[in-house]
């Protein structure tokens, strides 16, 4: 038994509210049973009862024991002094006001059914990989429709305090944190963070002043993330060398430290020397692209506005020094729904809350034209007979999988909460 099961049950009513009484023998009736802040002090505030003919509005504090009222301390923090109710599974001991008035106690479990703690046991049983795996298939098609929706705001949410966090550092400069996070997506997760101190050291202003000729942006680009470091007897190397250390001068820029970028694992088409290229490409495409990404409506529009290739050079190369067959080498879906799902919808999200507009539907229209993603937790629930037919439902299985299952939240989640419900 665990203290958030007890929030479950009184939050919802989830017990016998006919004929209740307290420890105390007197007879209680529950009006409202307050609201769950999640914060410090009493679990449940501007709750309403009656005992006998008093009636009582304040807090209700809840607890698997009544002595772990003492066990935390309640006694000596003055935020307890008007909790008109002690809810607990077991009372083992009285507990008083500082005015030496007894806090009355409902002993929970007296009125709780065989059936709904069956079904809370079932559902936190030992687990090989997340408690309801085998009940999943049992949940309602609209209950499990409604609460994806809601995983996958959640989630988005929660990528928007990233770039929040971003607007504030840039001055709420759009432009560049686009290109900071485009740069951390075009590094995926081996040079992701690489990519991403490069692009935080490189002032966006001199990216577009100099976004009209492509070798100065991949000099900066290359040369930010140690690649021009070395010696070698490359023309093409020398000459973003050249380009990289003039531009350092005419700028007055100081070369910040980046984490070295990674060519291990990973395939030629996905080497930093080609997505840098590609990125490049892309910022000598477009002076104003912000402004393009949040236009975007559909799948087929990312495809357009990024069909970009690299340079001349990398179409023959995937290091410098080396030689390759020529492949123009550009963006593929694959990694273009990536940018959709990690960048190009946090983006339109963040951005429509801020202006106040209103595009829930269309990001999820957005997000059901986008190929599932394929990890392991994809085909887990695959496994199960939850299957992701799309970007917006494996972003939900993510959410659900990381934020709930793994958290242990069942009584949090929508699915725990109609597999608790009595038949």
């Amino acid at each position: 038994m665990k203290e958030d099961f007890l929030h479950y049950l009184w939050k919802f009513k989830k017990f016998s509210t006919l004929s209740l009484k307290t420890a105390q023998k007197e007879q209680l009736t529950i009006f409202r049973t307050g609201d769950y802040l999640g914060l410090s002090g009493p679990d449940f505030f501007n709750a309403q009862i009656k005992i006998d003919e008093q009636k009582w509005a304040g807090n209700v504090e809840i607890h698997l024991k009544s002595s772990d009222w003492y066990l935390h301390h309640h006694e000596k923090d003055i935020a307890y002094e008007n909790v008109i109710l002690h809810v607990v599974w077991e009372h083992d001991t009285e507990i008083f006001r500082e005015n030496n008035s007894e806090i009355p106690v409902l002993i929970l479990k007296d009125y709780v059914s065989k059936e709904i703690i069956a079904n809370y046991n079932a559902l936190v049983s030992v687990k090989s990989w997340i408690f309801c795996e085998r009940q999943l298939n049992e949940i309602d098609d609209f209950v499990f429709k409604n609460w994806q929706e809601r995983l996958f705001f959640e989630r988005l949410e929660r990528k928007s305090e990233f770039i929040f966090q971003l607007l504030e550092e840039t001055n709420q400069d759009w432009e560049t944190v686009l290109f900071c996070m485009l740069a951390r997506n075009f590094g995926l997760n081996t040079n992701g963070n690489s990519f991403f101190q490069m692009s935080k050291s490189i002032p966006f202003s001199i990216l577009r002043k100099e976004s009209f000729e492509i070798e100065n942006i991949e000099a900066l680009l290359f040369g930010f993330c140690g690649l021009l470091d070395a010696e070698k007897e490359d023309v093409y190397f020398k000459d973003l060398k050249f380009r990289y250390f003039f531009l350092l001068h005419k700028y007055n820029l100081d070369r910040t430290y980046v984490d070295p970028v990674q060519f291990f694992k990973h395939r030629p088409d996905n080497f930093p020397t080609i997505r840098l290229s590609q990125l490049a490409s892309l910022y000598c495409s477009y002076q104003n692209l912000f402004s393009k990404v949040i236009d975007l409506k559909s799948v087929k529009d990312v495809y357009k506005l990024f069909s970009v290739v690299t340079s001349p050079y990398w179409q023959n190369h995937y290091q410098f020094d080396k030689e390759s067959t020529k492949k123009s080498k550009a963006l593929s879906k694959s990694f273009l729904d990536l940018l959709i799902i990690n960048t190009i919808i946090p983006i339109q999200f963040t951005y429509s809350n801020i202006m106040g507009l209103a595009i829930a539907e269309n990001l999820i229209d957005f997000m059901n034209d986008v190929a599932s993603e394929k990890n392991a937790i994809i085909e887990k629930f695959a496994s199960f007979g939850v299957k992701s037919k799309n970007a917006f439902e494996s972003q939900t299985l993510l959410e659900l999988k990381n934020e709930y299952c793994n958290q242990k939240a069942c009584l949090k989640c929508a699915i725990g909460l109609e597999l608790l419900k009595n038949d």
